[in-house]
């Protein structure tokens, strides 16, 4: 039977994992009724603006495809309390002019999870409907501008000489780069490109989003992350998607930000 004083949620956020994980954290608080969720913004719009929703909080990601949450919250026709859950904390202030309960960095940890919903549990019964000031449509409208700003440009391919030949490797193919005998190598598929930078010019120039350094002499495509495993001593070892199922060790202090960067 359901908690009627509960708090009715609705949960957005367009990674699948990071959506389950944040509803795996919020059911261990009984306070709290999770009415629904999506992972596309425009069927959380939607949903909210449907009748029937008559939600107490939103939990909402900012940096969406297509619609981000600045942009999804100048669609509702009522505004709720919001909870904003982000990976990017160059958001943070901004996010609190919209008059944010609280703003939680991935990954999310229970303890960010208690204070939010504390200080909702403070607010909620004072607070009336129009809670927001005046200017909120156009600060939600500069919002989503200051988003859709040009951002930095990776390469999505890396040049691979061999001899007087010059060839071309796709980015997103390469699996990760390894440093050996002086030289670096980009792996596609178990086939090593040698290539002209160094591991630290390779993590400085590539998207910071898909490739990841785990240790000294290697780099890893987090999107070929198949598995990982903690083995005695606290070692990590990461699996890749490869057909060799290619294993590599995460240096000690890596884990930690691998763990994040994976939301685990």
């Amino acid at each position: 039977m359901t908690d009627a004083s509960a708090l009715r949620a609705y949960l957005v956020d367009d990674e699948p994992l990071a959506l389950e994980r944040l509803r795996r954290l919020l059911g261990h608080f009984p306070q709290l009724q999770i009415i629904g969720s999506a992972t596309d913004p425009a069927e959380a719009v939607a949903a909210l603006n449907s009748v029937e929703a008559a939600i107490d909080v939103l939990f909402l990601d900012i940096q969406m495809p297509g619609m981000n949450g600045f942009e999804l919250l100048a669609r509702l026709t009522v505004q709720p309390f919001v909870i904003f859950t982000t990976a990017y904390d160059q958001h943070a202030l901004r996010a609190f002019e919209t008059n944010a309960i609280d703003y939680l960095l991935k990954p999310i940890e229970p303890e960010q999870l208690e204070r939010a919903l504390k200080k909702l549990g403070r607010l909620r019964p004072i607070a009336k409907p129009e809670w927001q000031n005046a200017a909120l449509p156009g600060l939600l409208k500069e919002l989503t501008a200051s988003l859709r700003e040009p951002q930095p440009t990776y390469p999505t391919r890396i040049a691979s000489r061999v001899g007087e030949r010059i060839s071309f490797v796709v980015l997103e193919d390469v699996t990760h780069f390894i440093a050996q005998d002086k030289l670096t190598f980009a792996v596609v598929n178990g086939k090593k490109h040698n290539v002209d930078q160094t591991i630290s010019d390779l993590e400085h120039r590539l998207d910071p989003a898909r490739f990841l350094r785990i240790h000294r002499s290697a780099l890893v495509n987090v999107d070929w992350v198949h598995e990982v495993n903690s083995w005695f001593a606290g070692k990590v070892v990461l699996t890749l998607k490869d057909t060799q199922h290619t294993q590599l060790t995460v240096a000690r202090d890596r884990v930690r930000t691998l763990k994040e960067r994976l939301g685990i």
